[in-house]
């Protein structure tokens, strides 16, 4: 492993006075500090798996540019499995591009609603609300930040956001 290499860690952010504005400046915060982890990654090391899961750093970053179109944009996802296995013969640049893309689709529709308990885009089925979806990006960009975090860091040291 390469030597450690240590930054300071970025405190939450600050964020306006309203419930939309914390929400969303928290998984800005969130998208951020994955994206950040993922495309500074070197190759191979960010697609071989660091635990016995299979888990790797780029499938990670795969994964949630799924969930963020399934939650945001109402497109439907029939194998979630597949969607942690980053394809071979795209570039890390690209993985983490697609990502951004998806990111700013999900904020096209956020910057769009003026209601929390209004409904996101959905392709048949009760779509959840807005406030609920953003929970829930949240808590599953989190949850994977910080699977990365601990990815990032066997790979070659790197620590912080």
């Amino acid at each position: 492993m390469a030597a450690a290499s240590r930054r300071r860690d970025t405190p939450p952010p600050r964020t306006g006075a309203t419930e939309a504005e914390t929400l969303r400046g928290f998984l800005d915060y969130l998208r951020t500090s994955i994206a950040a982890k993922v495309e500074s990654a070197p190759e191979p090391q960010v697609r071989t798996a660091g635990v016995p899961s299979g888990t790797n750093l780029l499938g990670l970053l795969h994964h949630l540019t799924y969930v963020e179109r399934a939650t945001f944009l109402g497109e439907r996802v029939t194998d979630w499995p597949s969607t942690f296995e980053a394809p071979a013969a795209s570039t890390v640049a690209e993985i983490v591009a697609d990502y951004r893309e998806a990111v700013a689709g999900a904020n096209r529709v956020l910057d769009d609603c003026t209601d929390l308990g209004a409904e996101v885009p959905r392709r048949g089925g009760k779509a959840p609300s807005v406030r609920w979806a953003l929970t829930h990006m949240i808590e599953e960009t989190g949850r994977h930040a910080g699977h990365a975090d601990i990815l990032r860091e066997q790979i070659d040291g790197a620590t912080g956001r």
